[in-house]
Parts: C-alpha cells; structure tokens; sequence
C-alpha cells in the first residue's frame, strides 16, 4: 500500500513539475539582443575611460592569501574536531562500534587528503604565478 501512494505522489510530482511551466506565461526579460551587446560595449568603454585604477596586483595577492589562509585555518579546525570525534568514538565504542569508526577513517583520510592537497596546489599555482 506504501508503494502504491509514493507511485501515486511521484506521478502527480512530475505532472506538476511539467504543467508548471507551460502554464506560466510571464516573461522578465524586457531586453533585446541590441539592448544587451549596447550595454556591454557601454560597459567596457566605461572600463577603458573612466580614470579609476585597475585592480593591483599586490591587491589581488593580499586577498588571495587572506582567503587561503581564512580557509586553510577553518579545514584545519574541522579536520581536527571530526578527527577527535572519530578517536572519542574509537576508544569508547564497543568492537560492532570500533568496526564502524574504522570504516569511517577512510572517507575521513581520503577527504583530509583531497582538501589539504588542494590547498598545496592552490599555494603553488599562486606562487608560480606570481613569479612569472
């Protein structure tokens, strides 16, 4: 009976999901392509004359490393809390538990693994970058 009503549900789900659109008959779009390539072009001659300063480059790696740092220091933080929480678990679980938590070490190793070599790469590239 279970199976029969979320049939039932999924079935009116995406009925809805296809009458919604062909029902709804209100554009947003008050553009045309002209409009579109005129305010571009308007965009970059903006750009080009107004006698503001581009963007520096120190600017640019002043934020770069605010950002890494900022983000390197939050994965360290939950890196360490998950890291603690699968170590409490480990030392006072029963044996079924303890079977749990070492299954649950390799997503934990691996995603360590991926995130904090990622943040290897990106302190590469940026340094390569900034040399060349």
């Amino acid at each position: 009976m279970k199976t029969y009503m979320l049939n039932k549900t999924i079935k009116i789900f995406i009925i809805l999901i296809c009458i919604i659109p062909i029902l709804t008959t209100c554009v947003y779009a008050s553009f045309s392509i002209g409009d579109i390539f005129e305010g571009a072009d308007g965009f970059i001659e903006n750009g080009i004359n107004d006698g503001h300063p581009t963007i520096k480059e120190d600017d640019l790696q002043e934020m770069s490393n605010l950002l890494y740092n900022t983000l390197l220091v939050i994965a360290i933080v939950v890196a360490v809390i998950f890291g603690l929480v699968i170590g409490i678990q480990f030392m006072t679980g029963s044996v079924a538990q303890k079977a749990k938590v070492k299954e649950t070490l390799i997503p934990y190793i691996a995603g360590c693994i991926v995130i904090f070599g990622a943040f290897g790469i990106w302190k590469l590239v940026v340094n390569i970058l900034s040399k060349a």
